[in-house]
């Protein structure tokens, strides 16, 4: 994936430019990058709530002055010329505040692909002319009441819609002010303040108590707690020491830390979940494809509807006035605004509340099939185990040795080693806050352990094949499992204890394979452990099966057997040796990958390596999907109903609705639909 410098700001507006596409709402040119993009944003909200304040104004004295009006509350203030007057408020109204839709109108025009604004451009622009003619002398009823409501409600639904749609980016937004202007940057002999964006690789930066890390790095002095929930998910602070990678955006504790930056911040993790979020929102699902199409054809059922109605009430004995009213309803009634928005919205909000809780969508097919999976398949280390040897289990043997002891002399011993159990022992002293002393006639035995002398004992720590090869007696009561290893540690050829170490099960998978089973997706462990290992894990966590003994090339052929079956596959996996598997999944999850998302094959990428998330992945797919056939049906729905309606259906009976009414119905819909979107919730 190559790194573009996305600024991140721009994202923000993206869903107002980009998902109104289809709807024609290119009120300007892609604003400049940036803060820019924001403001544009918010600049076009202000200019819509200002059109609706004007017309607002102004439509007062436009219904005061209309007949149809005054006859309804029994009232007659014509005077000479007052029909002028009303052409010429009127008139404001329709180039004022009509202009977004007559802009709109042309440029869908200019692009071939009418849509919403045409619609909405053309009914106003038919009331306008029609009326304009009736002042200089056509026979008939004037429009221009219902132009000015019309235009009021439009500019207001507007209003409110592009406020939704600003709410449903807030979440990308957070993301996005995350990144700090600016940043101390140490130099020889002052610490100097510098822009973010000037930062390049080993230059070193200050990060006071309380600030945002600016760019992506290692410690190279200091240590702190940091709290990286925005952009990890994980919610506790995180302690970081010299030595340790620094996400930029995270935010620090109590501690002053100096971070040698590992790249520009253009490269940094945040940009690249911006740049994800970003495509993410710009891909198209089926499902979206599938809106835009249906949103087309409303738009030509709109116009067709609009002219036969026009047609069918005229030559049945209407008035050319009554039949324009029934058009210009229906057009109103049918644009397809609220069909337009249903899953961009949805889109735009699943994406960004996504990426905030770790789960970045790199393929949006991929997150809506979510909902299809039927078997999950885990790679066990690192996935549903914590991935590194950990001490499980401390024994002594002999009443003067504590278990304190028996860590301190096998650590002497292993703190050269660089072995999992070595390495696993040596973090335990380290948890204990045990000093670990110096080793003296240091020996390998091979295959069987390590032997010195530490502090003149002579110190043995073995594998149980060296106690039964020097028929030494293995103890009453020593029980292992079978996902663990043992050592034994002899001090002065006694046995003085054992250690037990084994990959631990992360405590949130039982939970996560309960929740799996209650949803009816089966759960598989695929690891290249051995039979015992994988056996127990799978039996620990109550899976439905298990492959063991897999090299990463077989992984693939695993995956291909059990999608001949029938079976719609998720594959989690680190991304790198699970790569070929992870693509040829039908949902491909690279779990664990914390700040390395380029390399990832998988259309989902998991920050964490927390097996709930998995499960939070299916679920909110499904949710997902939900909200959006929610939207969908609502959409169409309405227009099912309302359309009949504005035509005159119902005329004969009493029941029709006016242009107005018919604006009212359509903004509602497109606000029941973003409501809707804003609702959704990870779970």
């Amino acid at each position: 994936m190559e790194h573009q410098h996305l600024h991140p700001a721009s994202v923000v507006n993206h869903v107002a430019h980009e998902n109104n596409k289809h709807q024609g709402m290119q009120h300007n040119d892609n604003p400049a990058m940036g803060h820019a993009g924001h403001n544009h944003h918010s600049m076009m909200i202000q200019d819509f709530r200002k059109r609706f304040n004007v017309v607002l104004v102004l439509t007062v004295p436009i219904m005061l002055l209309s007949t149809m009006i005054q006859h309804f509350i029994g009232i007659n203030w014509q005077f000479e010329g007052s029909q002028y007057i009303l052409f010429v408020l009127s008139t404001v109204v329709f180039f004022y505040g009509g202009w977004p839709f007559l802009k709109g109108l042309v440029d869908e025009v200019k692009s071939k692909n009418p849509g919403m604004m045409f619609l909405i451009g053309f009914a106003i622009t038919v009331a306008y002319i029609y009326s304009v003619a009736i002042v200089f002398g056509l026979q008939g009823m004037d429009f221009f009441w219902e132009l000015a409501t019309l235009i009021l409600i439009m500019l207001l639904g507007h209003w409110i819609e592009m406020k939704s749609v600003a709410g449903a980016s807030k979440e990308l937004e957070l993301l996005v002010q995350l990144m700090p202007a600016d940043a101390h940057m140490v130099m020889p002999d002052m610490v100097h303040d510098v822009k973010t964006d000037t930062l390049k690789e080993n230059d070193i930066i200050l990060v006071k108590p309380g600030e945002k890390v600016a760019a992506d790095g290692i410690i190279s002095e200091g240590e702190s707690y940091l709290n990286e929930s925005m952009l990890t998910g994980e919610s506790k602070p995180v302690q970081k020491v010299k030595g340790d990678k620094v996400i930029a955006g995270a935010i620090n504790g109590n501690g002053s830390i100096k971070v040698t930056v590992s790249h520009a911040a253009k490269d940094s993790y945040l940009s690249q979940v911006i740049k994800l979020v970003d495509d993410a929102q710009k891909s198209k699902s089926k499902t979206q494809l599938l809106a835009d199409r249906a949103a087309r054809w409303l738009t030509i059922i709109a116009l067709l509807s609009g002219i036969a109605t026009f047609l069918y009430w005229y030559l049945t004995g209407q008035s050319l006035a009554f039949a324009m009213e029934r058009m210009v309803t229906v057009i109103v009634i049918c644009c397809p605004h609220a069909l337009g928005l249903a899953v961009p919205l949805v889109v735009a909000k699943s994406t960004a509340l996504s990426a905030k809780n770790g789960l970045l969508i790199k393929n949006r097919t991929a997150f809506e099939n979510a909902r299809k999976i039927t078997t999950i398949v885990f790679d066990k280390t690192g996935t549903l185990t914590i991935g590194k040897f950990e001490v499980s289990k401390i024994v002594s043997l002999q009443k003067d040795v504590s278990e304190n002891e028996i860590i301190r002399l096998a650590s002497a011993l292993e703190q050269k080693s660089e072995h999992p159990i070595a390495t696993g022992i040596l973090q335990k002293a380290k948890d204990l806050s045990i000093s670990i002393p110096a080793t003296e006639s240091f020996n390998a035995i091979t295959g069987q352990g390590v032997e010195a002398k530490v502090e003149g004992k002579k110190i043995l720590v073995i594998s149980p094949g060296y106690l039964k090869e020097n028929k030494i007696t293995i103890p009453e009561g020593f029980i292992v499992n079978d996902t663990e290893t043992v050592v034994f540690v002899i001090v002065n050829n006694q046995l003085a204890g054992y250690i037990a170490l084994s990959d631990e099960i992360r405590p949130e998978s039982a939970e996560a394979i309960k929740i799996l089973k209650r949803n009816n997706i089966k759960s598989i462990l695929l690891t290249g452990d051995n039979n015992k290992v994988a056996k127990s894990v799978s039996e620990t966590l109550g899976m439905d099966s298990f492959i063991a003994e897999v090299l990463p090339h077989q992984k693939l052929e695993k995956i291909k057997e059990l999608q001949s079956k029938g079976e719609f596959v998720a594959m989690t996996g680190d991304g790198v040796n699970d790569a070929p598997a992870l693509a040829v999944a039908d949902v491909g999850v690279a779990v664990g990958s914390g700040s390395d998302i380029a390399a990832e094959t998988a259309g989902i990428v998991l920050v964490n390596s927390n097996p709930k998330d998995i499960v939070s992945l299916v679920l909110f797919g499904k949710a997902t999907y939900r909200k959006m056939i929610q939207n969908l049906i609502w959409a169409t729905g309405y227009n099912v109903i309302a359309l009949p309606l504005a035509a005159g259906v119902l005329y004969k009976q009493g029941v029709w609705l006016s242009p107005a009414a018919g604006a009212v119905l359509m903004t509602v819909s497109t606000i029941v639909v973003a409501i809707n979107a804003s609702l959704l919730k990870v779970k």
